[in-house]
């Protein structure tokens, strides 16, 4: 190969990758500002015998958030918290004794329920997961 056409073809590579990198950077850009946006949840649990709740409280990574949790949880139980970007809000009441136990859980963001579930009888975990309302 000559000196030209090697010249050339690096030239035309180098091009190439600067045009990749900054179409990468401008969605690394969006990716971004989506993370740093925050929003408000709130969850609502009720039922009976329900030990513990779980819940992604928003710490942690988006995709892997850190889950809060309270033991012998006062029901009904409520709480808003504010997670981050494209973090999923979700609340997982957990049962004590399956058999005689209730549980139902809602997520709402601005007035609208994102995720509701109810179950009875042999329920030892029930829970409502909904993907983050900044993706939508």
């Amino acid at each position: 190969m000559s000196r030209t056409i090697r010249a050339a073809v690096h030239t035309i590579a180098v091009a190439g990758l600067a045009l990749g990198l900054s179409s990468c950077s401008a969605a690394v850009d969006e990716v971004d500002k989506a993370v740093d946006t925050t929003y408000e949840v709130t969850y609502e649990v009720t039922g009976k015998n329900i030990d513990s709740i779980e819940f992604h409280g928003g710490g942690g990574k988006a995709m892997k958030p850190k889950v809060d949790s309270v033991s012998k949880p006062k029901l009904p139980w409520k709480k808003t918290v504010t997670l981050r970007g494209i973090m999923p809000a979700a609340v997982m009441p957990v049962a004590a004794d399956p058999e005689g136990s209730q549980v139902a859980c809602k997520i709402t963001h601005e007035g609208k329920v994102l995720d509701e579930q109810s179950a009875k009888g042999l329920v030892t975990a029930g829970g409502c997961t909904a993907a983050s309302p900044i993706t939508e």
